[in-house]
């Protein structure tokens, strides 16, 4: 009998220490998945034109302006500094989109990452209350869920990801997600040893965010989570289903007590 060979899992490390914020990874994000505009809006929101994630929108560079140095950084006044993030769909382990959907429209690729089938997808909304990181959203105009892709037909053609391919500064890293995990921990490494003690990994694997179970496109990151509008403790919504059953049958042994006891009330008030 033929061996089965395991599935290749492919990811993102995404090193924030190092994005200038050209934001050259959304443009090859919508040049080669033909996405729709945002409507050319100015958000006033810093430089941050696009503000988030979305069904059209699948990378996404955020501007952070902090009131605060950031390691050898120099500015007028000494207290200013930018962090740049380039976000994307995290295609988790413990995909809560994928869980919530019943049509089976969501799968698990053969890359080991999350895609949604846009011809079965029926528009429900279901993987939209699902993701805890906001990231997966319906479009106006045919109501069924986008996101990213992690760029299948080009991993299909052994093609990197058209935003990996176009970042010029390899803030995005694409590969084998045990090669990039080796080279996230030696580039946090070598920050702590240059005197950033704040850099870490966020998402990198189970035993860092069991939650979801870790990230196949994790970040390394030197502030807060909250900062780059990331969920410190992120949870699939189906993990606390066990939570929830146990919650709500406390609940109705309560009520279900508390109405035994009114009846026995009311009978001896009756005597």
């Amino acid at each position: 009998m033929p061996s089965v060979s395991p599935p290749i899992r492919k990811g993102f490390f995404t090193d924030t220490t190092v994005c200038i914020g050209c934001k050259a990874c959304e443009v090859a994000c919508k040049e080669w998945n033909q996405l729709p505009d945002d409507g050319f809006v100015f958000t006033g929101m810093s430089y941050d034109n696009t503000a988030t994630l979305g069904a059209s929108t699948w990378r996404h560079v955020a501007f952070v302006e902090r009131p605060v140095a950031f390691g050898n950084q120099v500015t007028p006044d000494g207290q200013f500094s930018w962090l740049m993030m380039s976000d994307v769909c995290k295609h988790c382990q413990r995909a809560g989109c994928l869980e919530n959907c019943p049509t089976g429209a969501i799968v698990r690729t053969e890359f080991d990452t999350v895609y949604v089938q846009p011809d079965i997808c029926n528009g429900c909304g279901y993987c939209v209350a699902g993701c805890p990181f906001g990231v997966i959203d319906r479009r106006d105009d045919d109501g069924r869920a986008w996101k990213c892709t992690l760029c299948y037909d080009r991993l299909k053609g052994d093609m990197e990801p058209a935003c990996a391919k176009a970042c010029p500064t390899d803030s995005i890293q694409f590969g084998d997600l045990l090669e990039l995990r080796r080279r996230a921990e030696e580039r946090v490494a070598q920050l702590h040893q240059r005197g950033l003690r704040d850099a870490y990994l966020y998402g990198v694997d189970e035993e860092n965010q069991p939650g979801t179970g870790g990230l196949n496109a994790f970040f390394l990151l030197v502030d807060r989570p909250e900062v780059y509008n990331l969920p410190p403790d992120p949870v699939a919504p189906a993990k606390r289903a066990r939570e929830a059953w146990l919650s709500m049958a406390a609940s109705a042994a309560a009520m279900a007590a508390a109405a035994v006891a009114a009846v026995l009330s009311s009978g001896r008030a009756r005597r």
